[in-house]
Protein backbone atom coordinates (compact mmCIF):
# COMPACT_ATOMS: atom_id res chain seq x y z
CA UNK A 1 0.00 0.00 0.00
CA UNK A 2 1.39 3.50 -0.84
CA UNK A 3 1.17 6.08 1.84
CA UNK A 4 0.60 9.50 1.26
CA UNK A 5 2.71 12.62 2.97
CA UNK A 6 1.04 16.21 3.09
CA UNK A 7 3.43 18.47 4.34
CA UNK A 8 4.01 22.71 4.55
CA UNK A 9 6.51 24.90 5.62
CA UNK A 10 5.85 28.11 7.44
CA UNK A 11 6.93 30.80 9.66
CA UNK A 12 5.19 30.58 13.38
CA UNK A 13 5.61 33.29 15.81
CA UNK A 14 6.31 31.64 19.05
CA UNK A 15 4.50 34.17 21.89
CA UNK A 16 7.00 35.67 24.75
CA UNK A 17 5.25 37.97 26.12
CA UNK A 18 1.65 40.11 24.80
CA UNK A 19 3.84 42.18 23.01
CA UNK A 20 6.92 40.33 22.19
CA UNK A 21 7.43 36.98 19.77
CA UNK A 22 10.34 35.34 17.66
CA UNK A 23 9.62 33.51 14.10
CA UNK A 24 9.95 29.98 14.29
CA UNK A 25 9.90 27.93 11.26
CA UNK A 26 8.09 24.96 11.13
CA UNK A 27 6.70 22.06 9.01
CA UNK A 28 3.23 20.89 9.38
CA UNK A 29 3.40 16.69 8.30
CA UNK A 30 0.75 14.22 7.49
CA UNK A 31 0.97 10.69 6.74
CA UNK A 32 -1.49 8.27 6.05
CA UNK A 33 -0.30 5.77 7.60
CA UNK A 34 -0.42 7.15 10.97
CA UNK A 35 -3.57 8.92 10.21
CA UNK A 36 -4.96 9.83 13.35
CA UNK A 37 -1.78 12.34 14.01
CA UNK A 38 -0.27 15.42 12.76
CA UNK A 39 3.19 16.13 13.49
CA UNK A 40 4.96 19.73 13.67
CA UNK A 41 8.83 20.10 13.67
CA UNK A 42 10.21 23.48 14.91
CA UNK A 43 13.43 25.00 14.04
CA UNK A 44 13.72 22.91 10.99
CA UNK A 45 16.69 24.32 9.77
CA UNK A 46 18.81 23.90 13.06
CA UNK A 47 20.68 20.77 14.46
CA UNK A 48 18.26 19.98 17.21
CA UNK A 49 14.58 20.66 15.92
CA UNK A 50 11.36 20.10 18.28
CA UNK A 51 8.75 17.45 17.08
CA UNK A 52 5.24 17.20 18.49
CA UNK A 53 3.04 14.61 17.98
CA UNK A 54 -1.16 15.25 18.54
CA UNK A 55 -4.07 14.25 16.85
CA UNK A 56 -5.20 15.64 13.78
CA UNK A 57 -8.65 16.16 15.09
CA UNK A 58 -7.27 18.58 18.00
CA UNK A 59 -6.32 20.61 15.14
CA UNK A 60 -9.15 20.52 12.60
CA UNK A 61 -11.23 21.51 15.87
CA UNK A 62 -8.76 24.02 17.23
CA UNK A 63 -8.99 26.68 13.89
CA UNK A 64 -13.44 27.01 14.47
CA UNK A 65 -12.90 26.83 18.08
CA UNK A 66 -11.10 26.30 21.71
CA UNK A 67 -10.12 22.44 22.19
CA UNK A 68 -7.88 20.52 24.44
CA UNK A 69 -6.75 20.11 27.43
CA UNK A 70 -3.28 18.53 29.19
CA UNK A 71 -0.22 19.21 26.89
CA UNK A 72 -2.01 20.43 23.71
CA UNK A 73 -4.47 23.22 23.57
CA UNK A 74 -5.65 25.30 20.62
CA UNK A 75 -7.90 27.88 19.71
CA UNK A 76 -8.63 30.36 16.86
CA UNK A 77 -7.90 33.95 17.60
CA UNK A 78 -7.17 37.11 15.56
CA UNK A 79 -3.68 38.82 15.69
CA UNK A 80 -3.21 42.02 13.76
CA UNK A 81 -7.17 41.61 13.10
CA UNK A 82 -5.41 38.21 10.83
CA UNK A 83 -6.85 34.55 11.86
CA UNK A 84 -4.45 33.13 13.96
CA UNK A 85 -4.31 29.65 15.37
CA UNK A 86 -2.45 29.46 18.94
CA UNK A 87 -1.61 26.68 19.96
CA UNK A 88 0.22 26.34 23.59
CA UNK A 89 2.15 23.11 24.02
CA UNK A 90 3.43 22.11 27.81
CA UNK A 91 6.05 19.53 28.36
CA UNK A 92 8.49 18.97 31.40
CA UNK A 93 11.29 20.79 29.60
CA UNK A 94 8.78 23.96 29.50
CA UNK A 95 5.61 25.21 28.00
CA UNK A 96 5.64 27.48 24.69
CA UNK A 97 2.89 29.29 22.91
CA UNK A 98 2.60 29.25 19.22
CA UNK A 99 0.75 31.58 16.86
CA UNK A 100 0.09 30.17 13.12
CA UNK A 101 -1.66 31.73 10.03
CA UNK A 102 -5.42 30.34 10.38
CA UNK A 103 -5.23 30.74 6.19
CA UNK A 104 -2.42 28.22 5.89
CA UNK A 105 -2.80 25.79 8.61
CA UNK A 106 -6.68 25.09 7.13
CA UNK A 107 -5.53 24.82 3.66
CA UNK A 108 -2.85 22.58 4.65
CA UNK A 109 -5.60 20.47 6.84
CA UNK A 110 -8.21 20.25 3.82
CA UNK A 111 -5.14 18.49 1.60
CA UNK A 112 -4.60 15.93 4.78
CA UNK A 113 -8.88 15.64 4.58
CA UNK A 114 -8.53 14.89 1.30
CA UNK A 115 -5.95 12.99 1.84
CA UNK A 116 -7.62 10.85 4.40
CA UNK A 117 -11.47 11.62 4.96
CA UNK A 118 -12.48 12.01 8.52
CA UNK A 119 -13.82 8.29 9.39
CA UNK A 120 -11.73 6.39 7.14
CA UNK A 121 -8.19 7.01 9.19
CA UNK A 122 -8.67 3.32 10.61
CA UNK A 123 -8.88 1.72 6.42
CA UNK A 124 -5.26 3.22 6.36
CA UNK A 125 -3.68 1.16 8.91
CA UNK A 126 -4.59 -2.32 7.47
CA UNK A 127 -5.95 -3.67 10.66
CA UNK A 128 -9.56 -5.21 8.81
CA UNK A 129 -6.79 -7.22 6.34
CA UNK A 130 -4.32 -8.18 9.17
CA UNK A 131 -7.50 -9.78 11.22
CA UNK A 132 -8.31 -11.67 7.99
CA UNK A 133 -5.12 -12.85 7.39
CA UNK A 134 -4.62 -14.33 10.92
CA UNK A 135 -8.07 -15.68 11.28
CA UNK A 136 -7.65 -17.14 8.08
CA UNK A 137 -4.68 -19.88 9.56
Amino acid sequence: MQHTVVERELELKLILSPERSVPVPARLSYRSDDPYAVHIMFHINSESPVNWTFARELLVEGVFRPCGHGDVRVWPTKADGRSAVLMALSSPDGDALLEAPTPQVSAWLERTLRAVPPGTEGEQLGIDDALDQLLAQ
